[in-house]
């Protein structure tokens, strides 16, 4: 039986940021259309994890990438009309017990585009 991970989402200027919080993940598969996000993965303990997002607004998957860390799976997917903000990442008006928004990174926009930069780059290192 599949179950969803626990995700967490936040927004910013030029992207939408996606976590799926999965510890030591293997067959890890991300599929980023332009209005969608399918998920998945197990865990070290063979448990298979599934979400599916439909998306608030339209990305540009030609522009968005994953990066797998041994604690979660991050994907940031370039927002087709940036500088818009989303209020919410599904395109439902429902919010599933999976998800949750990540306050740690949620925080205002004033002069974020540097901040933003910066992280994007990092990512793209790896």
């Amino acid at each position: 039986p599949r179950q969803p991970a626990k995700t967490l989402w936040y927004d910013r200027p030029r992207y939408v940021y996606l976590e799926f919080c999965v510890e030591d993940s293997t067959d890890v598969k991300v599929v980023i259309e332009d209005q969608r996000v399918v998920f998945s993965c197990k865990n070290a303990d063979g448990v298979e994890f599934y979400n599916e997002i439909n998306l608030y607004a339209r990305v540009n998957s030609k522009d968005s990438r994953e990066k797998r860390s041994d604690r979660s799976i991050t994907c940031f997917m370039r927002k087709w009309k940036e500088k818009v903000a989303w209020p919410r990442i599904t395109k439902e008006n429902i919010k599933p017990a999976w998800l949750s928004v990540d306050f740690d990174n949620w925080r205002d926009w004033e002069g974020d585009e540097e901040v933003e930069r910066a992280m994007v780059e990092q990512y793209a290192e790896v």
